[in-house]
């Protein structure tokens, strides 16, 4: 799931760059600092209402006459305006949004109000000065917990409850079992970036539901589990952590689970990686010697931040010629992504570095080639592309593991015309919309997913 947050890495490569006029990221952060629920000053409670009261009624500059000086200088010429209306272009149309609550940063008081969107939540921050005037207004990814996924059952399936275990606590999850069979091959799923469920939920979307029950109806088990990212935030808000935190250890430990369970075959344990998920799959094997094979769906083969460059510069030219404020924000995160390149050979001057994330984390993601460590490897791979995908591109990605692996014989790749990066139908002019539609992963990725895994032999 790469957005200037999560999402945006957004939102998936998903969390993607999110633009804004005026060079304004509105999410700064992978994952933001961390709220706490605090009571709320009734008078600041009311200000701020009545703020986003201004904004929904575009009376934006009744809505500036609220703020401190710093916040008007910052969000004159327009840029408010054009921040709070190309949210609905990009996120879907709003759908709701909540009351004002309290909350805490370190202490410090904020002021909260969660916007419902067709693709996804956010959380409107706004914090006030001495003086009662709005000093500080950040939209983030929302911290309003989604319902988890409960067990289904049905005539060809079961699910249980499981936990994969993490330094930071377990990692609730569930454990889809065809009915009626025992020793059958198994899957575990790896997630794309920013803080996912066990489901990968994205907007009315929930590919990673799909894909464990439509396996599980052919034949095998599939464990999927809630990120570490989404049950421990607090662990990565402004921490320095790599993608080892949040990716690799806990998939280790998922195949472990996994491999210890009675009704399944231990010397067929798969990993199926989305995304952030598929391009470390090759890294996640290199650890666990024994798993059976690999499936990468929409995996990245370009270096991140040339692909939030990439993905930056296609939604912006989206709905029309990008306006001089748009260019200059393009052209400081290349400047961004020019200096991701030179961080090994430069001092750390604690600047903070694209998409907030900490300097270890890029450091370790430039020391890492996908298609290298492939190549290291005796496994079977699937390698599997939307190619209306526009974050992890046909013409990009796709064609760099055809062009490594096309003549490999334990390497399969398959594209799928007209499918999304969630595997799903994409629109004539594929973005961000997309996945605010309902859609479930393609029928024949699946069967193909299945086959493949049914064909491949088990570990040695």
């Amino acid at each position: 799931m790469i957005m200037m947050r999560r999402s945006p890495w957004l939102i998936a490569l998903f969390a993607a760059a999110l633009l804004v006029g005026g060079g304004i990221a509105l999410v700064r952060h992978l994952l933001p600092p961390a709220a706490t629920p605090a009571a709320a000053d009734p008078v600041q409670a009311q200000r701020a209402d009545a703020f986003l009261d201004l904004l929904d009624a575009g009376r934006y500059d009744e809505a500036l006459a609220m703020g401190s000086p710093r916040l008007r200088e910052a969000l004159a010429g327009g840029k408010l305006q054009k921040v709070w209306e190309t949210l609905p272009q990009q996120l879907g149309a709003r759908q709701a949004r909540g009351p004002v609550r309290g909350e805490a940063i370190d202490g410090h008081p904020i002021l909260t109000a969660s916007l419902r969107f067709g693709l996804t939540a956010l959380d409107a921050r706004i914090s006030f000065d001495a003086d009662g005037l709005i000093d500080g207004f950040r939209l983030v990814p929302a911290q309003t917990p989604t319902t988890p996924a409960a067990p289904v059952s049905t005539e060809r399936y079961a699910e249980t409850a499981i936990a994969v275990g993490s330094p930071d606590g377990d990692l609730p999850g569930l454990l889809t079992l065809p009915a009626g069979s025992d020793r059958v091959p198994g899957v575990v799923l790896v997630h794309g970036s920013g803080p996912h469920d066990r489901d990968e939920t994205i907007g009315p979307n929930k590919p990673f539901r799909d894909l464990a029950h439509g396996l599980a109806e052919r034949g095998i088990a599939v464990l999927r589990y809630d990120k570490r990212t989404k049950v421990a935030p607090q662990r990565f808000s402004g921490g320095d952590f790599t993608v080892e935190e949040e990716v690799v250890a806990d998939a280790l430990a998922a195949v472990a689970l996994l491999r210890k369970r009675p009704e399944v075959d231990p010397a067929r344990i798969f990993v199926v990686g989305h995304s952030l998920g598929a391009m470390l799959a090759p890294r996640i094997a290199e650890r666990d010697r024994q798993i059976a094979g690999l499936v990468l769906l929409a995996a990245p083969a370009t270096r991140i931040e040339d692909a939030v460059l990439r993905q930056s510069r296609y939604l912006a030219q989206l709905n029309g010629t990008p306006d001089a404020e748009t260019e200059a924000a393009l052209a400081e995160l290349e400047r961004q992504r020019d200096r991701i390149g030179r961080l090994a050979d430069a001092a750390d001057d604690g600047t903070p570095l694209m998409l907030g994330l900490p300097r270890r984390y890029w450091l370790d993601l430039n020391a890492y080639d996908a298609i290298a460590a492939a190549r290291r490897s005796d496994r079977p791979l699937l390698i599997v592309q939307g190619e209306a995908d526009y974050q992890v591109t046909a013409e990009d990605d796709f064609a760099r593991w055809r062009e490594a692996f096309g003549e490999n014989p334990r390497v399969r790749l398959i594209g799928y015309p007209g499918l999304s990066h969630l595997l799903m139908p994409a629109g004539d002019r594929p973005g961000p919309a997309d996945y605010a539609r309902a859609g479930h992963v393609a029928d024949v990725v699946i069967a193909d997913i299945a086959g493949w895994i049914a064909q491949t032999p088990g570990s040695p």
